[in-house]
């Protein structure tokens, strides 16, 4: 680990030590150029993690410009610890997704666990309570014993955190694909709720204020965890487990309450935790955004360590630390606070009227820096793009049509697929009703949580199709944005805002860099057209292992609002004499779908279509339909078609259905089209759903069977007990883990 601070920046420069450290050749000339000098061991550290492509987005910076962040219900978009939203009543949600890729790769329990803790921590530093988490996770194909402890491991790491520290996991999403075998994605999500009074922002303001370091001591763990989140894993990347902090969800749930009291004292001037680069990134970025300077003196710093330099105190990405800016005279008041809920606060540092972010250590100066060189002035590169040949090549193919003799086989083959088999392994071990304000829970279309005091509710959920993205990133930008609405529709509730966790490959590799720009003109023209605008994010590149990039997986964390419980809507049938209807059109589109890859083992092809005006006109009936109380259940069609959205509408509660198709069988049961609903309605609700929904059509109804009954012009081409569909699909997960790898 590069620690040394006796070496001199004569040696930096000559053994080009900063190269190890993340920063190129240019940059370093950049730094020496702000500075007028050479930078030490310390400042180039510091430079490197807050150049870092994690905490710069020195690369993204371009296309983020591009996303819609502004609507008259945005209370607060990028730039802060998290996303806000007006609900009324004087009510707002706090939303964000960020990823943590890197460490759970190479140290998948507590890379997992720290990235559920750090992302509350972005939450509950803007002033609210965490009252939800998610997560959006890819793995490999369940074949190897490797991907089957990354799995087990990763899943247990996001319960231990999450139950331990008394925040609900809620919902989520897990896919398998080759992409992921040695690069897995864990992308976790918090919600929070806040009165809007009570929002903090974290700046470093009023010159002479105070700083104050909350919560752990700090120690060894993480030491440049930013950098190594800017990089390619390879086989070397086991040697970087110091880089995977360790985490404590115990002391975690003490900071929630201490800092949420805290901001009920006006003493409190900013609040901003300790993510991706520590100290040096929390405290630079605190005043550079209140445009004043920093001091801080670091013999001050709680440590659990001996003799650690000013480069581990400044790159240590400990974790359960916040920094506060208080007024001065007034610590104890905040200190007081802390000290009630067993946690150390102590002053280590003050504001500076001279925008200098400068260090003191044993009575030294350790670093002294422009502060607006560390947050604003980060190089931003436009890379070069290129279409891949593959994409190329794809679209010159005809429609790829599967030949499919039994129906029933095909169906029981798609229920045992990972990626649409049941979730229940993962989900159990979640505690989802903790807080008691949990409506729905984990696997249905969107997770919904109560609003205390209100009529009120939250949906929430996650979703991406990369396969679809990699056919054609553009479009299916489009499909990830416009599935996440579909599933908060299907719920009841109305699409308000995004947070987005958008992991790619290598951008320095053309074809990666075109990958990207055109997912994000897919989010950004979905965002507009269905008015639910980017409010927070996280960009994660370099997720490569030995040169082989996964699948582009901009994942979309959706937040809506449902104004009554009344609206709540399962997604699963409710009563047999129930009419079911099939909203949208469908069309022969089996590129990128489940079945392409149970009969090809691969994708090729030509996305999915989606027209993005009647993607939102579909919505919007839908929604006002459930509003009126016309409609019994809602849900919406994606992997696998409309066979298994009827499964998976059967699985609750022993139900039958007798449905009728017309055409190709195999594209009215297995094609992946877009823009569809599977819905229930009572037989007497039949005129006014009609009237409110122009694209329903009634293909059958709920029967007491507890038969899947599928007929095409008299023929029957699927009859199935559903009990023996359910066994299939609540035990492809296990069994695949207990199978050898």
């Amino acid at each position: 680990m590069l620690q040394a601070p006796e070496i001199t920046p004569e040696v930096i420069e000559k053994d080009r030590l900063y190269r190890d450290m993340g920063l190129t050749d240019d940059e370093f000339g950049l730094v020496k150029s702000i500075l007028k000098r050479q930078p030490n061991f310390t400042e180039t550290g510091i430079f490197s993690v807050m150049w870092s492509e994690h905490c710069s987005y020195k690369t993204s910076k371009p296309l983020l410009k591009k996303f819609p962040t502004k609507a008259d219900h945005v209370l607060q978009g990028p730039g802060e610890g998290a996303g806000i939203i007006d609900i009324g009543d004087g009510k707002a949600v706090v939303f964000k997704i960020e990823s943590h890729n890197h460490p759970s790769a190479v140290e998948p329990y507590q890379g997992a666990a720290t990235g559920v803790g750090g992302i509350i921590r972005d939450v509950f530093s803007m002033g609210a309570r965490p009252i939800a988490l998610l997560n959006s996770l890819r793995f490999g194909n369940l074949t190897s014993n490797r991907v089957k402890y990354l799995f087990e491991e990763i899943v247990n790491g996001i319960a231990g955190y999450g139950n331990c520290v008394g925040v609900p996991t809620v919902g989520g999403e897990v896919q398998f694909d080759n992409c992921y075998e040695g690069n897995p994605l864990v992308n976790a999500m918090c919600v929070g709720l806040i009165d809007q009074k009570d929002i903090q922002k974290g700046i470093a303001a009023g010159i002479g204020n105070t700083v104050i370091y909350a919560g752990a001591a700090t120690g060894r763990d993480g030491i440049h965890g930013a950098t190594f989140a800017s990089e390619d894993l390879s086989e070397e990347s086991e040697s970087k487990r110091p880089s995977v902090q360790v985490g404590d969800p115990f002391m975690e749930k003490l900071l929630i309450e201490a800092c949420l009291e805290v901001i009920h004292c006006d003493a409190l001037v900013g609040m901003q935790d300790m993510g991706a680069a520590g100290l040096t990134s929390s405290a630079s970025e605190m005043a550079s955004k209140a445009g004043t300077g920093m001091e801080m003196n670091l013999d001050l710093v709680p440590q659990r360590e001996l003799d650690m330099t000013p480069y581990e105190l400044m790159l240590s990405e400990s974790q359960e630390r916040m920094l506060l800016v208080v007024e001065q005279g007034r610590e104890h008041e905040i200190i007081d606070i802390f000290k009630k809920y067993g946690l150390e606060a102590v002053a280590v540092g003050r504001v500076t009227d001279d925008n200098q972010f400068r260090l003191i250590h044993k009575g030294a100066v350790a670093a002294d820096i422009p502060v607006d060189s560390l947050a604003e002035d980060a190089p931003v590169y436009h890379k070069d793009s290129k279409v891949p040949e593959y994409y190329e090549k794809f679209q010159q193919l005809d429609d790829y049509q599967p030949i499919v003799n039994n129906y029933s086989e095909a169906l029981k083959s798609l229920l045992q697929q990972p990626t649409i088999a049941s979730k229940e392994w993962v989900y159990d071990q979640y505690d989802s009703m903790v807080q008691t304000n949990t409506v729905v829970r984990p696997g249905s279309d969107a997770a919904i949580i109560r609003v205390r005091g209100t009529d009120k509710a939250i949906a929430m959920t996650t979703d991406c199709n990369s396969r679809y993205i990699y056919l054609d990133p553009e479009i299916g930008g489009k499909i990830a944005v416009a599935e996440a609405a579909r599933n908060i529709v299907c719920s009841g509730g109305k699409p308000m805002a995004l947070t987005d966790g958008l992991n790619f490959g290598n951008p320095d590799k053309p074809e990666n860099f075109w990958q990207m720009e055109k997912s994000v003109d897919g989010l950004s023209e979905a965002s507009l057209a269905l008015n639910t605008p980017v409010i927070s994010g996280n960009v994660s590149l370099y997720n490569e292992t030995n040169g082989q990039s996964i699948y582009p997986t901009p994942v979309v964390g959706m937040v809506g609002l449902l104004e009554s419980l009344d609206h709540v809507t399962p997604s699963f049938f409710q009563t047999p004499g129930d009419y079911i209807y099939l909203i949208g059109e469908t069309k022969p589109e089996f590129a990128g779908s489940e079945l392409q890859n149970i009969l090809e083992n691969n994708y090729f092809g030509k996305a999915p279509s989606i027209d993005l005006d009647i993607e939102a006109k579909r919505q919007q009936q839908l929604l006002l339909a459930i509003q009126s109380g016309l409609v019994c259940s809602a849900h919406d069609l994606a992997e696998g078609g409309l066979a298994v959205a009827l499964a998976e509408s059967l699985f609750n509660n022993g139900l039958g259905c007798d449905v009728e198709v017309s055409g190709d069988t195999t594209v009215q049961l297995f094609s992946e089209s877009q823009s569809r609903f599977l819905v229930s309605i009572k037989p007497d609700d039949k005129q006014a759903f009609e009237s409110l929904v122009e694209d329903a059509n009634l293909i059958g109804e709920v029967t007491e069977s507890g038969q899947l009954k599928v007929n095409n012009n008299e023929d029957i081409v699927i009859e199935e007990s559903v009990e023996s569909l359910k066994t299939l699909w609540k035990g492809a997960i296990p069994c695949l883990l207990k199978s050898k790898g």
